[in-house]
Order: structure tokens, then C-alpha cells, then sequence
């Protein structure tokens, strides 16, 4: 359609479901993480892991917020006319220009280009907002007009940001994080935007999937360049064999709930959706610490073997402890059930102490415990 009046969709909508812009715009957000991914890889590798681990998530930061505030306004407004394509396709424009500032950002702490990148998202998703007050009325317009000023304000304070002085502008960054997470708690305290539940966690589940590929093909480049350079295959194959069973795991973890059963209120559906920083963090990171582990096998990485089991088994660990922490937990049933995912996240981090074959004794562990669940399950639904 040319141009529609956008209006609040019905939360109890039926066969909601994730449409091919979205889908779109996921995938080119992909670039972005790959990106993140792939300077932290090289931050690791070299031995930089303190300011690797901050720079990261700095600019992962950039690319889960931009992403997140769109998902959650599509669920409450799509009304997918011209005005509204042209608005996501103008985002997706945004997230590539912050792809290509993120080497800078992250070696050289020059944040101009993804400072810009980051406005290109921002501002569409601000005119969005006042198009969605324009069909609103009371708390709603009010919301949405809150939603539209909150975007203004933070975008100003990203491009003061650049002529802060250099040193200061990390710490500055943080001031500005807390800003952006402020806006949705202040904006919604008095009306809660039409979100779907079914269709966020249709989104985060989809995007979750996307990322966890990302972690697959990255790695898998990783181990086809090392065979090819040094033609390790025998010491390649542990890490492969683990890297694949901690990602099919990691899958399996995610999707083992229906969470959209939680999310009802902003009570709920905030501390979830912000949680899911650390999930998406850490399963794309899982990816970058399987590359650095390569690297270190063909002594490429100039790290000790602990520090390279680390950068698997950190985020591995992450991972499952927030899985379990955001919406596992609401369905276990019993003790044994409740300690499943936080022991395993336990023992997976003790794997970084293995030596050679941690990443296999990660992705072991990652399968038993998904073995332990299902028969946790099949024994709490028959009854024993």
C-alpha cells in the first residue's frame, strides 16, 4: 500500500509473524556483528584482551539497540506502506555506514563514522515515532511523542560525544548507554506500546538463530583457512568437533520454552529484552573465541592456551547462565531441572583449565546438558 494512517496493531492479532523486511533488515544487521566479531578476534589474538572485551561491547552496544528499538516498534506499528518501508530500508542504510566505522571505533577510539552510521538508524526510527503520535491520542500520543523526544535528545549527546576529549569519550559513552536505556522505561511508564508477544519472541528467536549461524561460518572459515596454511587437520578437528556441539546446543538451550508466555507487561518484556545484550554478546562471541582458539593452535595467536580456552568458555558460560536467568528458569520444575543450566555454565567455564581440548570439552558438556534436560522432561511429563 502507497500510505496507510498508522495506528496500534491488536496485541492478541493472530498468525502474527515476522515479515520479509524484517527478515531482511536482520540479515544486514549480521554484518554488523560480523564486524564486532571479527576486531575482536584480532584484539584477542594479539593479546589486547582488556580493551578487545570493552571495545566490543561497545560497539555491540550500537548494533543490539538499534535493532531492538526497531523490533519492538514494528510489532506495535508495522503498517508496512511506502513511508514505513522507506523508513526500515533508511535504517538498514544506518547499520551498514556503523559496520564500516567499527574498525575505527574499536582500534582507533575515532567513533565518527559509526557515531553517523548510528544517527542514519536513529532518526527514521524518530519520524516513525511522530507518525505513530500523529494517529494517537491521550497516553499513547504522549508515549509516542516521549519515544520521538527521548531519540532526539540521545542522538545529540552521541554527536557531542565526538569533540569530547579523547580519553574521556569511553567513560562519556556510558553516560549516553544510560540514556538510551532510560527512554522505553520513561516513555511507556504511563501507556504500554501494542507490542505482540508471540511476534518479539518470534523476532529475538530469529535473530538469535542468525546470530549463532554467523558464529558457525565464521568459525568455519576460520578452520579452512588454518587447513589450508598449515595443514593441521588433526589438531584442528577437537575444536571443530566442540565449536559445532556448543552451537547446536546453544540452539537447542534457546528454544527449549515457549517464552512469549512470559512476556504480558513491560514488567516482564523490559529486564527480557535488555537481558538478551548478553545473549546475542555472547553467542556471536562464542564465534570469535572459536577463531582465536584457532589461531592458537596453528601459533598464529600470541596468547597463553588458558586465555584461548577463555575466549570460548567465557561467553559459552554467559550464554547459558542468562538463557537460564531470562526464561528457563520460569519452566523448570524441581531442583534438578532449576541447577541444570547454571552447573553446566559452571563446568563449562571450568573447561578453560583442560588444556588442548577445552573447546571439545565445552561442546561435551554443551551436549550432556542438553541430553540431562530432555530426560528431565520425558521423566517430569510421564510422571516418575
Amino acid at each position: 500500500m502507497t500510505y496507510v494512517p498508522m495506528a496500534a496493531r491488536d496485541r492478541e492479532e493472530s498468525h502474527r509473524a515476522s515479515t520479509p523486511l524484517e527478515l531482511f533488515f536482520d540479515l544486514c544487521f549480521v554484518v554488523a556483528v560480523a564486524q564486532a566479531g571479527r576486531q575482536l578476534v584480532h584484539a584477542l589474538a594479539e593479546g589486547h584482551v582488556g580493551s578487545g572485551v570493552s571495545g566490543y561491547l561497545f560497539v555491540f552496544f550500537g548494533v543490539w539497540w538499534a535493532w531492538m528499538n526497531f523490533t519492538w516498534f514494528a510489532s506495535a506499528y508495522d503498517v508496512d506502506d511506502v513511508p514505513y518501508r522507506v523508513a526500515t530500508l533508511v535504517q538498514i542504510s544506518g547499520v551498514l555506514i556503523y559496520s564500516a566505522g567499527i574498525p575505527r571505533a574499536f582500534n582507533d577510539n575515532d567513533w565518527t563514522i559509526a557515531v553517523i552510521g548510528y544517527v542514519v538508524m536513529r532518526l527514521p526510527l524518530t519520524v516513525q515515532w511522530l507518525r505513530a503520535a500523529a494517529g494517537e491520542q491521550g497516553a499513547a500520543r504522549r508515549c509516542a511523542l516521549t519515544y520521538a523526544v527521548g531519540l532526539v535528545v540521545c542522538q545529540a549527546a552521541w554527536v557531542s560525544l565526538l569533540a569530547a576529549p579523547e580519553h574521556s569519550r569511553r567513560w562519556l559513552f556510558l553516560v549516553c548507554v544510560a540514556a538510551e536505556l532510560m527512554v522505553p522505561v520513561v516513555a511507556e511508564r504511563g501507556h504500554q506500546t501494542q507490542w505482540h508477544p508471540h511476534h518479539i519472541a518470534e523476532r529475538y528467536g530469529l535473530f538469535t538463530i542468525i546470530v549463532l549461524g554467523e558464529t558457525i561460518a565464521a568459525s568455519t572459515v576460520a578452520v579452512q583457512s588454518a587447513i589450508d596454511e598449515h595443514e593441521a587437520l588433526g589438531e584442528l578437528l577437537p575444536i571443530a568437533a566442540g565449536g559445532l556441539l556448543l552451537v547446536f546446543a546453544a540452539w537447542w538451550i534457546y528454544f527449549a520454552v515457549p517464552v512469549h508466555d512470559r512476556l504480558r507487561t513491560n514488567r516482564e518484556a523490559i529486564p527480557w529484552g535488555y537481558g538478551h545484550y548478553v545473549i546475542f554478546a555472547a553467542a556471536a562471541a562464542i564465534g570469535a573465541g572459536i577463531e582465536v582458539a584457532i589461531e592458537h593452535t596453528v601459533g598464529k595467536a600470541h596468547v597463553s592456551q588458558l586465555t584461548a580456552n577463555l575466549a570460548v568458555c567465557v561467553p559459552a558460560a554467559l550464554y547459558l547462565a542468562f538463557v537460564w536467568l531470562l526464561h528457563s528458569r520460569h519452566f523448570k520444575r524441581g531442583a534438578a531441572q532449576q541447577l541444570t543450566l547454571p552447573v553446566s555454565a559452571a563446568v563449562i567455564l571450568a573447561c578453560a583449565w583442560t588444556g588442548t581440548h577445552a573447546v571439545l570439552w565445552t561442546g561435551l558438556v554443551a551436549a550432556a546438558t542438553v541430553a540431562l534436560g530432555v530426560t528431565l522432561a520425558d521423566r517430569e511429563r510421564s510422571g516418575a
